[in-house]
């Protein structure tokens, strides 16, 4: 990754331009054209530098459901378990925690009901119980990440 990526990187978290031409409005500030912003996007998200580019929904908002969940995952099955669960559309980010629950996921579902039938698809498939976890209370953080 070299400093144009990460300027990429930071510009690009805190919003992305509504306009008729997306990618040329944020190359541009950049110094790049619009090509060259999309080629480096797909060449981050190749790499694994980003596992995801694009909107972030408020599933709620739009009639659907959002949850925090955590499983207790054996290590040896960590990765097996982490890629039956990141093979669901609905799943948004999967992470690792030190703790007892050891894998920590969000899901957001376009329809209440789907978020009940995901989780239990994902136990079905896993073996393994999931902890849902639904919002109680919604809290603005603002994380970034610099890069």
């Amino acid at each position: 990754m070299d400093e144009i990526d990460r300027a990429i990187i930071n510009s690009l978290q805190g919003g992305f331009p509504i306009c008729d031409r997306p990618f040329a409005a944020a190359a541009a500030p950049l110094g790049l054209s619009e090509t060259q912003l999309m080629a480096r996007i797909e060449r981050l998200l190749a790499d694994g530098v980003l596992t995801r580019f694009g909107p972030l929904w408020h599933a709620e908002r739009l009639g659907g459901a959002l949850s925090l969940c955590a499983m207790a995952v054996p290590e040896d099955r960590f990765d097996e378990v982490a890629a039956m669960v990141n093979a669901f559309p609905e799943v948004a980010h999967n992470y690792a925690r030190d703790h007892a629950l050891n894998m920590w996921f969000v899901i957001a579902t376009e329809a209440p009901e789907r978020k009940d039938e995901v989780l239990t698809e994902v136990q079905a498939l896993t073996g393994l119980r999931v902890f849902d976890m639904p919002k109680i209370e919604e809290l603005f953080v603002g994380l970034r990440f610099e890069a």
